[in-house]
């Protein structure tokens, strides 16, 4: 009897960039699913499209070589990425849950639609758990989409039963 292997991980370099920004955008330019498209943090237009993809680029060159509290781990496959997900150690008021203030908020878990059913998301985020706990971290949180709550449950993830809320941060806030 065979077992497959244990797909490779590892932190993202400099020159992933471009499969990076490739996968994300399953995430992020909200394509055909009126589900998604809808969602506030999707891009609705090609100016929008292009606003995430050049802020994200600059993001990762500054982050990818130098920021010590932020982990984008990658499964490579032949000349392109299979999966990819990004851990940022946010340090928060200590509570109960998280005494040293240190939580590992993890997003942007995106396996390739050619890729999916392979337990790529499961071994991208297990490389992230590693990390965290090297960096300190009590406690992991993780933003995740509707269509991915299932997976998200099965893996051991429990919901807080806090919303999670987005307002755009402008000078005509209304509250």
């Amino acid at each position: 009897m065979t077992t497959a292997a244990t797909p490779v991980v590892r932190q993202a370099e400099p020159a992933d960039i471009d499969e990076l920004v490739r996968l994300r955008a399953y995430l992020l330019d909200g394509g055909d699913d009126t589900d998604s498209a809808a969602l506030p943090y999707t891009a609705a237009t090609p100016q929008a499209r292009e606003a995430w993809r050049t802020g994200y680029r600059a993001w990762l060159a500054k982050a990818l070589p130098h920021d010590a509290d932020v982990c984008v781990a990658v499964a490579p496959g032949p000349g392109r990425l299979r999966a990819c997900a990004i851990a940022v150690i946010d340090q928060r008021p200590p509570s109960p849950a998280y005494p040293s203030g240190r939580v590992a908020w993890m997003q942007s878990l995106v396996t390739d639609p050619r890729d999916r059913g392979q337990g790529l998301a499961t071994t991208v985020i297990d490389h992230l758990f590693d990390w965290a706990l090297t960096r300190g971290a009590d406690v992991a949180v993780m933003q995740s989409a509707s269509g991915a709550v299932d997976f998200h449950r099965r893996a051991g993830w429990l919901p807080t039963g806090e919303g999670l809320y987005h307002q755009p941060v402008t000078t005509s806030r209304k509250g």
